[in-house]
């Protein structure tokens, strides 16, 4: 008989042969909601304990998030209804909403490494991903809109760019938009992101839920097993720098053959918002303890093979290691 109870028999036995890599600040990168206005922080109901900032009360939210050892930021805009149209427009004119939130941070916290979404869907009135035609989404059409999208970032002082449209050739078409103004911005590739069910308070958050219709015709389909790691493949082909899987929890197995598969490119899972939000409500509904289960639901998901983890977790998770309370 072998034993493995052994391995078990007090906290430091187990610590000792803990074979997963340590989370750390350095591991995550936490995702902002920067809204139109001024002096707004605005409780997000569907995600407790997230905010919509409007740019002037966004650094002092990321001091805190600095202070705690977290120095990656994920940038989403919420913009008016009144601002959206067919095109998108408001997401990549000069004076766009992630533009001046990132020269305001940059300004402010030179040090923090900023990440900003580039899709259409936050800005368009029709709240899909890319221009529409005949109700679904024109995809060559699309793609220079995000190579725009992405440049006005840059130029703002982004450090990455992360295109999630799933448009195809978007990698490639913001790649070649970069080198041609010669900018050293990186990008940060949604490679798989499936039509999840598990995105529905982002949409609240961001207000970007689809007036017609829904995603599944350019995001992927969740039966799907091989998809990902093909998607992946071609935007590595095409430029990406970083490569996602999204969402985290439910796509383990595609996160752990991502990470097998791509030894040498940085691996990002996004804990999307209805994971938190479940696991949020959970605890709160006195299901389970929401510090184990946090920490639990992390570690899963470096188990899996993450290098860098999106969560709206991260500040939590790092208080509380920092209390030493698990």
């Amino acid at each position: 008989m072998k034993r493995f109870r052994q391995y078990r028999a007090t906290q430091e036995i187990r610590d000792r042969y803990a074979d997963v890599r340590q989370i750390t600040a350095d591991s995550f990168i936490y995702p902002y909601f920067v809204t139109e206005g001024t002096g707004v922080r605005q409780a997000i109901p569907s995600m407790p304990g997230i905010y919509r900032f409007s740019t002037d009360q966004l650094p002092a939210d990321v001091e805190q998030l600095l202070s705690l050892g977290i120095d990656k930021i994920l940038l989403f805009g919420v913009v008016d209804e009144t601002k959206k149209d067919e095109r998108g427009s408001a997401g990549y004119g000069v004076d766009n909403i992630i533009s001046r939130a990132v020269k305001t941070v940059k300004t402010r916290f030179p040090e923090a490494v900023v990440f900003t979404d580039v899709c259409l869907c936050e800005y368009t009135s029709h709240g899909h991903c890319g221009l529409i035609h005949n109700r679904d989404v024109d995809n060559d059409t699309t793609l220079p809109l995000l190579a725009e999208m992405a440049y006005r970032h840059a130029v703002a002082g982004a450090d990455f760019v992360a295109p999630s449209a799933m448009m195809d050739g978007q990698v490639q078409a913001i790649r070649e938009r970069l080198e041609k103004e010669k900018l050293k911005t990186k990008i940060l590739a949604y490679s798989a992101k499936y039509a999840s069910a598990f995105y529905g308070p982002f949409r609240d958050a961001a207000a970007s839920a689809p007036a017609f219709g829904d995603r599944k015709t350019y995001q992927m389909d969740f039966r799907t097993k091989d998809q990902g790691l093909e998607e992946i493949a071609a935007d590595i082909e095409e430029g990406a720098d970083w490569i996602m899987v999204k969402p985290a929890m439910a796509y383990l197995d595609v996160l752990y053959r991502a990470s097998a598969r791509f030894p040498g490119y940085p691996l990002v899972a996004y804990q999307v918002s209805g994971e938190y939000a479940m696991l949020k409500n959970g605890a709160a509904a006195g299901f389970f303890d929401e510090e184990r289960i946090f920490f639990e639901s992390l570690t899963a998901i470096r188990r899996a093979g993450a290098d860098y983890i999106i969560s709206y977790y991260a500040k939590d998770f790092m208080k509380t290691l920092k209390t030493n309370k698990t």
